[in-house]
């Protein structure tokens, strides 16, 4: 049985907050996932970590859906619009393997400072996709926070690496990515989405198997640290999708730069990485475009509370 179709998709003040508190949730959990997915991949290799992260990200979302309390259960994960859910859930896999390409030769906040890219493209996009309305405060805290991302990719700085072609071209996939989390939240669940996402990783690791083979080094640290990025990664995406359903992507776009924060942390914390002055200097600027956007959206819903 099909999921029953959702409302018409809305830019409300209120839900729009709750978008955003949900996607720095999600965010949060996919970063602690890309730390273990990191230390995974130089046992495993590119290709057997997507796999693995497809094989206990499924399960775990089979395994929540089926215990939510309802008549659709795990039925929840069957898509209305199956092209576009398969077609999204394919670009995806695209994505990761960039992702953790790059992982290989690049610190964990280098490729999240390039990834920044990100939201000013999605949000030049919804534009003719969505038909979304640009408020002028929500496309002046993506400017500024892509200004920041320039701050960190200066012409002389080391960022640039013969991983960064791939790693942009990743990108710009993610970002319609993002588009397409959103038109698909008028008809798919958000379990629906966050499990085809996952489970492609699976079919996709193998095709890519002959390009990034195994590593050799399995260790059970290893797997440990796969079960746990496909888990909490799984688990993101299904917050994620609920954030994009119930905000616009140009009020949503500012906040792919926490990534930066955290990541930056916690790639110290484990390996010593020492982002560059340009680095810090940049994700300044990228916490105010965040934090702009933010108290813009609380003024809004004071505004329409009075109306």
């Amino acid at each position: 049985m099909a999921p029953p179709v959702r409302a018409v998709l809305r830019d409300d003040a209120h839900e729009t907050l709750r978008g955003i508190l949900n996607v720095n949730i999600a965010y949060f959990a996919m970063t602690l996932g890309d730390v273990a997915g990191k230390y995974a991949l130089f046992s495993i290799g590119v290709a057997e970590l997507m796999m693995w992260r497809g094989v206990f990200g499924t399960s775990a979302i089979l395994t929540l859906a089926t215990a939510q309390r309802g008549r659709l259960g795990w039925r929840m994960v069957i898509p209305v619009r199956w092209g576009m859910v398969i077609a999204r859930a394919v670009l995806s896999g695209f994505v990761s393997m960039t992702w953790f390409a790059a992982w290989t030769t690049m610190s964990l906040a280098d490729t999240y400072a390039i990834g920044f890219t990100a939201p000013l493209i999605m949000t030049l996009i919804a534009i003719p996709l969505l038909r979304e309305k640009i408020r002028w405060p929500r496309l002046i805290a993506t400017l500024v926070g892509f200004s920041g991302v320039l701050v960190m990719l200066r012409p002389d700085g080391d960022l640039w690496q013969p991983a960064v072609p791939l790693l942009l071209l990743g990108i710009v996939g993610m970002a319609f990515t993002r588009i397409m989390t959103r038109q698909l939240a008028a008809t798919e669940t958000a379990a629906c989405q966050a499990f085809w996402i996952t489970a492609v990783h699976i079919p996709f690791g193998f095709a890519i198997s002959p390009l990034y083979p195994s590593l050799g080094n399995f260790s059970f640290l290893a797997l440990a640290a796969a079960a746990f990025l496909g888990v909490i990664n799984s688990m993101g995406h299904w917050i994620f999708a609920r954030g994009y359903a119930l905000a616009p992507v140009s009020a949503l776009a500012p906040y792919e730069y926490v990534m930066l924060l955290w990541g930056g942390a916690l790639g110290f914390l484990l390996w010593g990485d020492v982002p560059a002055w340009s680095t810090l200097a940049g994700a300044a600027i990228i916490v105010a475009a965040g934090l702009y956007t933010l108290h813009y959206e609380h003024r809004r819903r004071a505004r329409a509370a009075l109306v």
